[in-house]
């Protein structure tokens, strides 16, 4: 039997959802890459109109979707050592939101050849949740501070949030940057653009990028490096990491943007891993509360924090 093209109608349940997550659960099982592709290409459209994957959709909105064969496509399945490492990860809980301590190489979501990531396992140990989606994203390689939405109505208001001008919702990472940064060099604003590099996606200053804005200030200065405290602005993919590379101080044990000659002497010193930590997010409850919720920093900040005679805690 022929498969026809679908067009569904956004009802109240949805709205406010980013396209991708939206097409993610209607087309369970397919890789993101998969999706990524199909709104490229225009396979996928809002209201006859081309659209991008974080385009957010609002009732009424009429999305098309191809026909896709879904029949070779695996059931999500429990993975156990996922599980494990979920199992100890909530730090803060109530009827709306939900903030995980989101270890260091754990992707939030799968695709782009994980079969598998963390909001489907979490979807998995909570099969009685009708609702649980991502506010926002980390980087795989970054541990930290993640918000998860529980109902529709907190998931609009926290990107509502994000977006506003004096930023309601407020993330705040540490991180172990190359060198001296410079005390005086507190706003960053460059723009980024994401890019193509031996088919590994990086994200650089450029030109042509997008308006990029992170506010960083020196915690405590180390050997050889600088503890920093930093707070995106704007939100773009890999932005603290893509600006403190474009300054000469990239993010200490960073693949992307550190060289390579540089991340081995991290190594020989026992530094693994990059070293970028959602230490904290605040944003306003329904009932208009402040919030605010820290992780504690792990290893190898932690541990290189506490062999140089400072207490992680403090930060």
């Amino acid at each position: 039997m022929e498969k026809k093209v679908r067009w569904v109608t956004v009802d109240a349940f949805r709205e406010g959802q980013r396209l991708d997550n939206f097409l993610s659960n209607q087309l369970k099982g397919l890789p993101k890459s998969r999706i990524y592709k199909m709104i490229r290409t225009g396979e996928v459209r809002i209201n006859r109109g081309r659209c991008k994957p974080d385009a957010r959709i609002v009732m009424g909105d009429v999305v098309r979707i191809p026909p896709v064969d879904l029949a070779p496509m695996k059931e999500q399945q429990l993975h156990r050592g996922i599980q494990m490492k979920l199992s100890d990860t909530l730090i803060y809980e109530d009827e709306d939101i939900l903030v995980l301590n989101k270890p260091a190489g754990l992707a939030v979501h799968g695709g782009s050849g994980l079969s598998t990531g963390l909001i489907e396992q979490l979807r998995l140990a909570r099969p009685k949740e009708n609702f649980l989606e991502l506010v926002h994203r980390l980087d795989r390689e970054t541990s930290g501070c993640l918000l998860v939405a529980r109902r529709p109505s907190a998931l609009q208001r926290l990107h509502k949030q994000l977006r506003e001008t004096d930023k309601t919702l407020q993330k705040r990472y540490v991180a172990l940057v190359s060198g001296k940064w410079p005390q005086y060099l507190i706003d960053v604003q460059a723009p980024l653009e994401k890019l193509e590099r031996g088919g590994e996606r990086i994200v650089q200053v450029t030109k042509r990028g997008k308006p990029s804005h992170t506010r960083i200030r020196v915690l405590e200065r180390l050997e050889g490096c600088t503890l920093v405290g930093a707070e995106p602005v704007t939100g773009r993919t890999h932005q603290i990491r893509a600006h403190t590379a474009f300054y000469k101080h990239a993010v200490v044990g960073d693949s992307k943007y550190q060289d390579d000659a540089t991340r081995q002497k991290w190594c020989a010193r026992g530094i693994n891993g990059l070293c970028l930590h959602s230490r904290s997010i605040g944003f306003q409850s329904d009932s208009g509360h402040d919030v605010v919720v820290m992780a504690p920093i792990p290893d190898p900040i932690n541990r290189f924090l506490s062999d140089s005679g400072y207490d992680p805690d403090r930060y």
